[in-house]
């Protein structure tokens, strides 16, 4: 178990350094003489002819990737939540008792934030749930960078909390971001998704079952009305944790053959399309606005008072310690790169102000890149100095 978690850290560390170089290259060239060619490319519109033109999905680059790649990343994440539930650092209520409060705190707290700094908005209101989600790659990425300096028991406490974090934002999604539902296709969706569990409980070992039956039911919430990514995370439920007899796992076998596709891939991509931000014109009144100012002060402030408070509780009264080998501040420090909310964010905040135009949309992107990028600097900084801290009593 130990060694998996800590092959699972390390590719995850990986990925959020490509994820950050994605990020850093689409502002670049946003901001850049190709400014205009980077526009034009996320807005290329695509199509997709099915059976002589029964079926016609035209969208440009940008929703193709938020739609169906990502969708990939959610079958990723719905195998990582089932594999950690039933075998995992979260399958049993005292072992994810401290990562499942702290992730609470710090999806409640960064929102009512939000709410606070918006509440006489409705539209901007929409983005309540924006600051809510830690990016596990992101923030695995700089404790690798980081190494020995960090306590193995907080990179292990991180991506519980990120796991947990990421299921709910599943749910925020489903409940919140919904409109216009078809029930025919949703009815449809149903029948895939009772086939995919028939499949499971007959013990079906090969992933292509699952995989064309999980297409069918993409296709069927997309045109539903309920987002499509979530047919990510329902098909990888139904892919069994067991294999028969002494066989290798269905489901870790399809989480190890997708990772790099998805780390080396898809939340790349997704991060060029979506990171690029003009900054022409923006001023420091920009970043003052209800938007912004919500999200950034929501994964600075929120995340970390939430994560390390709702944590502090259920270790004050119900005699929970610290993960192992950690200082408090040191597990401080890790609470507040918690505020790193780079991919779901960006993806939360598109489906929050979809026709909202440009203006939305930058604030959105300033938001999430400044308050990220704020965690990022707050947090290491906070872990070099518990390291140098801890050196010195020991001298």
């Amino acid at each position: 178990m130990i060694n998996r978690i800590r092959s699972f850290i390390a590719s995850e560390s990986a990925g959020g350094v490509v994820l950050a170089l994605a990020a850093i290259v689409a502002l670049g060239v946003s901001n850049s003489a190709l400014g205009p060619a980077y526009e034009r490319f996320v807005q290329a519109r695509i199509e997709l002819r099915i059976a002589n033109d029964w079926l016609v999905l035209s969208k440009p680059l940008l929703l193709w990737v938020n739609d169906m790649w990502m969708a990939v990343f959610f079958f990723l994440v719905g195998l990582e939540i089932k594999r950690e539930v039933l075998a995992g650092e979260l399958a049993s209520l005292k072992r994810a008792s401290l990562p499942l409060v702290a992730a609470l705190g710090g999806m409640a707290v960064p929102a009512l934030i939000y709410v606070a700094l918006n509440h006489a908005d409705p539209v901007a209101l929409r983005g309540w749930a924006i600051p809510t989600a830690t990016d596990i790659a992101f923030a695995l990425g700089i404790l690798l960078l980081l190494g020995s300096r960090v306590p193995a028991s907080l990179k292990v406490f991180l991506t519980a909390v990120a796991i947990i974090d990421d299921l709910g934002a599943i749910v925020i999604i489903a409940l919140f971001y919904t409109e216009h539902l078809s029930g025919s296709m949703l009815a449809a969706a149903g029948c895939g998704i009772l086939l995919l569990f028939m499949l499971n409980r007959a013990r079906v070992q090969s992933i292509g079952p699952y995989v064309v039956v999980g297409l069918v039911v993409w296709l069927c919430v997309l045109k539903s009305g309920v987002h499509a990514t979530l047919a990510g995370v329902v098909t990888a439920m139904a892919v069994p944790l067991r294999g028969k007899g002494k066989g290798h796992s269905p489901l870790e076998t399809a989480e190890h053959a997708l990772y790099p596709w998805v780390a080396f891939a898809v939340l790349p991509m997704f991060a060029f399309v979506n990171a690029g931000v003009s900054l022409q014109g923006v001023a420091l009144g920009t970043l003052m606005q209800g938007v912004p100012l919500g999200i950034g002060l929501g994964l600075v402030i929120g995340k970390a008072v939430g994560v390390f408070g709702a944590s502090w509780l259920l270790m004050r009264f119900a005699g929970i310690g610290l993960p192992p080998d950690a200082s408090t501040r040191q597990f401080f420090g890790v609470c507040v790169l918690c505020g790193i909310g780079f991919t779901m964010s960006l993806f939360i905040g598109g489906l929050a102000f979809t026709w909202q135009g440009v203006a939305y949309e930058t604030q959105v992107k300033l938001g999430v890149l400044c308050g990220s990028l704020a965690s990022a600097l707050l947090g290491v900084a906070l872990l070099l100095s518990a390291r140098r801290s801890v050196v010195a009593v020991l001298r």
